[in-house]
Order: C-alpha cells, then structure tokens, then sequence
C-alpha cells in the first residue's frame, strides 16, 4: 500500500500531517471558545443567554475572524523566510506582524464603544437578547490584545513547523477557556458576562505560553538587524498589500456569515438560536479543515521559497483529498446523529428538534468549502492574495447576496442555507479557474 505512494508525495506526507494534525487544533481555539461559551450558556432555563452570546458573537466576527489575516500572513511571510533560510527575514516577519496586531487591538479598545453601539443598532434580537448580547461583549473585547498576538504567533510557529508551540499555546486557551466557563457560569451565575470574561482571560493565558516560547526559540543574534528593517518601506507596503488582500477575503466571508446569523434573528428567537448552533458546527468544520490548508500555505510557501514550485500541486490535492474526509466527518455526524450531537449544545428540545431537520444542509456546505479553502491556502502560499480578493468578492456579490435578498422577502431559512452555499461555490469555481489558467514558476532547485 505505502509502495503505491508516488515518490512526490512521500517527501511531504509525513510533514503535512504533522503539521495539519497542530494546525487543525490550534485553528480551532475560536469556534471552541464560542462553542464552549453556548454550550454551557445553552443549558440554563432562560434561552435568551444562549441567542444574546450568539447575536454578540457577530461583532467578534468582524473583530477577530476577518482579523485572522494577521496569522495567514505571518505563516506565509515566515515560511517563505524559512525556504530562503533567511534568518533575518523570519525574526523581522514576527516583529512587523507584531506591531500591527498591537496597532489593530489598541485602535479597537479605544473604539470599542462606537463599536458596540453600532453593532447593536444594526443587529436584531429582542431587547433581553440584545443586553445579554452586550454584557458579553463588554467582557470579552478586553482579551483584543491577546487575541490579535496569539494570531501573530501561531502563525509564526507554524511558519517555522514548531508543532509542539503552537499545541502547548492551543491547548492552555482552549482547556482554561472550559475551565473558566464552568466556574463563571455554573457556579458563580455570571451568565454572558462570565463567558465573555472566561474567554478573554483563556487567550490571555495563551499569549504568556507563547511569548515564552519566542524568548526560548528566537535568535537573538540577528534582532538587531532585524528591527533595522521592520520600518523598511518598500518590504512594509509589500506586507501590508498581502494582509490587506487576505483581509478583505475574510470581511466578505465573514459578513456573508453575520448578515445570516442576523437574518436568523429577524424570524423569531428560536430560528435565531437553531441556525446559530447549526453554524457553530458548520464554523468548527470550517476552522478545523483551515488547519489543513493552513499546512498548505505553510509547505507551499516554503517550496516557493527553495524554489521546488513542482511539489505545490501535490501539497493541494493532498490537502483537498484530507480536508473533504474532515468536513463530511462532522456533516455526516449530524446528519445521522442529531440527538447525541445536538443535545451537548442545548437541552431546548424545540431547538434541537429544528436543528435535525436542517443538518442535512452542512454536506454540501462543508464539502465545498473544504475545497475552496484549499484552493485559498494554495494561492496565499505563493502569495497571491489579490486572487483571494477578487474571489471573495465574487462569492459574496454573485453567490449570497441576490439569495440572501430573496431569503428576507420570503422569510426563509431554506434560502438563507442556499445562500451560505451558493457563496462557497462561486468561490470554489473561481479559485479553480485560477488554478487552471495560471501556471506555476519553474522550479529553480530539484526536489530530492
């Protein structure tokens, strides 16, 4: 069976799965901080706990998730570095990367008033949906900070395939955060606002574990040098671009997943409360095969870097092939075991109950965005960002909107879903037809 393995592959197998199995873990540490977050809060007797920290969960949406460019890029710039055996490059990655995560967090507690007024005007939910919504936002936009640097980090580590980094930092958010919700909810009764707190302590934790590993597994011979370049403007606008392209690829992604969860909300609480759960599955999916085409990015940046561009189409359909095992994994899961699934995050059996008869929606949309975040992990290793622009754009203009429209009209969550999917597939098609039409730099070096 192994002697069947073409050569090509059996070069990088090994690594990839390595690096995708700490990948997938650590890309988890958001939807598992939210999932912990609903799943204790969807026990309590009152359900508008549950659908406030859903509503709130938008802003952090935007805050957070679209902010995730921070560790693609920082994966991208450090993999490549690592390729050049650059090791200048990779220390001044880290710290430009570094400065404007810091930057971002500071403009966003300083704004974080306008920012949840605005939100909370914009966004619908009953009045005591609303002010739970708000008590959870209030406590957990102060873990900013660390969420934004922890983004810096693990992109950094895994850039540099320290495995064993970025499982210890995974591990401290994600065990402290189930540790904290417990406390804070179950047992001190602070509902929201302990979830909110539990949350942005756990990243907190994190962030220490890796600054400890950077001060442990930096080289401190070349930080000089590499703080003489971070200003360097022709190197900081090339940064800058790339994380600016990524970005809007994951405020189009994300706003397609707020204007949902939003419109969820517009038919009733408990249509709110259905298909936000549904997506904490569809978004634990979502991050978890990210980890795998975070690995992507990672090797195929680095043999961009050495030049072996031959090895990047293998990296892809390996991780195409992987992620879609994943992905139908979990929809499958829920497909066929909706009352052992559905009743972790819940005991509201008219939640549960709708949440069955809808899961069969995740097949098509966690396959097919398996593959079109392959196909962005492929394009971000090589650095190609404005390919991820122009097909988020599409994917939300084309795929969601016109559906979305029709969704609000007809008061349908039927739609709603098709909208969800119909983005994904614009995506995807694009991305192929990317892949197609653009041909590969020849490789400098021969892979050995």
């Amino acid at each position: 069976m192994v002697s069947a393995i073409p050569a090509t592959y059996k070069q990088f197998l090994p690594r990839f799965y390595r690096l995708s199995a700490v990948g997938m873990f650590s890309n988890m540490m958001v939807p598992l901080a939210g999932l912990c977050d609903t799943a204790f809060l969807g026990h309590l007797s009152d359900i508008h706990y549950l659908a406030g920290v859903i509503l709130g969960s938008i802003l952090f949406d935007y805050l957070y998730r679209i902010l995730k460019f921070l560790r693609n890029s920082t994966n991208t710039l450090t993999a490549n570095a690592v390729g050049e055996d650059d090791a200048v490059g990779m220390v001044t990655a880290i710290l430009r990367c570094g400065v404007v995560a810091l930057a971002i967090a500071a403009v966003i507690l300083l704004l974080q008033y306008p920012i949840h007024t605005l939100g909370f005007t914009l966004l619908s939910g009953t009045p005591e949906t609303e002010q739970a919504g708000l008590a959870y936002f209030n406590a957990r936009i102060w873990g900013a900070p660390a969420v934004l640097l922890n983004f810096v980090l693990i992109g950094w580590f895994l850039g540099r395939e320290k495995n064993g980094i970025v499982f210890l930092i995974s591990l401290m958010v994600n065990g402290s955060n189930v540790l904290l919700d417990y406390v804070m909810i179950n047992r001190w009764g602070w509902e929201s606002t302990g979830a909110g707190i539990a949350t942005a302590i756990s990243q907190y934790l994190g962030l220490l574990v890796g600054l400890v590993a950077v001060a442990l597994t930096i080289d401190w011979r070349v930080l000089g040098k590499a703080m003489a370049q971070v200003p360097d403007r022709q190197a900081l606008t090339s940064t800058l671009i790339l994380k600016g392209n990524i970005l809007v690829r994951f405020v189009a992604l994300i706003s397609a997943y707020s204007i949902f969860t939003n419109l969820s909300a517009t038919f009733g609480t408990a249509s709110l409360a259905e298909n936000g759960l549904l997506l904490q599955i569809a978004l634990l999916s979502q991050f978890t095969v990210q980890g795998v085409g975070m690995t992507a990015q990672t090797l195929i940046g680095n043999f961009k870097g050495k030049g072996q561009t031959d090895q990047c189409l293998p990296v892809l359909k390996t991780a195409i092939v992987t992620s879609l095992i994943i992905s139908l994994g979990f929809a499958l899961t829920a497909v066929f075991f909706p009352g052992t699934t559905f009743s972790l995050l819940t005991s509201h059996t008219e939640v549960s109950a709708a949440m069955g008869s809808d899961a069969t929606w995740l097949v098509p949309l966690l396959s097919i965005t398996s593959v079109a975040f392959m196909l962005e992990g492929y394009f971000i290793g090589l650095k190609e960002g404005a390919v991820l622009r122009n097909g988020a754009i599409l994917g939300f203009g084309l795929g969601f909107i016109p559906l979305a429209l029709l969704a609000t009209y007809w008061q349908s969550s039927y739609l709603l879903w098709t909208a969800l999917t119909a983005y994904m597939t614009v995506l995807m098609l694009f991305l192929v037809y990317k892949l197609v039409n653009t041909p590969l730099p020849e490789p400098t070096t021969m892979s050995s």
